[in-house]
């Protein structure tokens, strides 16, 4: 269920024929892995028409910047995210959060051409990230991320495991974050699952039905990640740092 002030954004976004996908919370919701966010989450083209659409939805949302950066593009080319607060009386005090780049993910036009289309009760069209783009978006360094991460790949998994095709089970298997799961789909499809894990080593575990060496794999795959997050993010944040003391009077 989208809450109503979620979802004036979101209209306004079509409104203005803004390409930007919904990620985050909010998108999560959509692949049936429910998360409650206050927050609306936009990856978007970082172009200048496109930021001149945003900047329309966002004024007709009376949206004000909040916090740094400023609402530039070269802030978003360089991988930051721009926080707004919205001041419209259907979607008071709701923030949204914009970004373009992000570590680990493809860029815009290839997540806008993998988009997930989901239509709200009113009608609205809802574009979202792709499941397996949202799900490598979740791979930081915050401790939140992982469980939904994992309730994402399992409800997938739960939904579809009596609709099997070469595309889910590689992905299931690739994603997969659940010892128990990650053993029963090996066993299932021993040939794909050995052909995959040439690329994602652990799998091996999986094969053997391991359950103990397989866990502690994926308590180290995940610890690798976050590590990535944190090194991206460092020279990120001592931008971020540098533009708060330079507005300090």
């Amino acid at each position: 269920m989208i809450p109503n002030p979620i979802r004036k954004v979101l209209s306004s976004i079509q409104k203005h024929r803004v390409r930007a996908l919904l990620m985050g919370g909010q998108a999560c919701v959509f692949y049936g892995a429910a998360e409650f966010s206050r927050d609306t989450d936009l990856a978007i083209l970082a172009d200048a028409p496109n930021l001149k659409r945003l900047q329309d939805a966002l004024g007709a949302l009376k949206a004000r910047t909040i916090a740094v950066p400023e609402f530039k593009l070269s802030h978003l080319k360089r991988g930051h995210a721009v926080h707004f607060r919205c001041q419209h009386p259907e979607a008071a005090g709701l923030r949204v959060d914009v970004m373009s780049n992000m570590r680990g993910v493809a860029q815009f036009n290839t997540l806008w051409k993998r988009r997930t289309t989901f239509k709200l009760p009113d009608g609205t069209a809802c574009n979202v990230l792709s499941l397996p783009d949202l799900v490598q978006a979740k791979k930081t360094q915050r401790d939140k991320d992982w469980p939904m991460l994992r309730r994402l790949v399992e409800a997938h998994y739960f939904e579809n495991r009596d609709n099997v095709t070469p595309p889910r089970i590689r992905f299931w298997l690739q994603e997969l974050r659940t010892p128990e799961l990650l053993i029963d789909v090996s066993e299932q499809h021993p040939r794909i699952a050995r052909a995959m894990a040439k690329i994602r080593p652990l799998l091996a575990h999986a094969i053997a039905a391991n359950a103990v060496k397989l866990e502690h794999a994926l308590r180290a795959e995940e610890q690798v990640e976050r590590k990535k997050d944190r090194e991206y993010w460092q020279p990120l944040k001592r931008e971020l740092e540098s533009m708060r003391h330079a507005r300090i009077p």
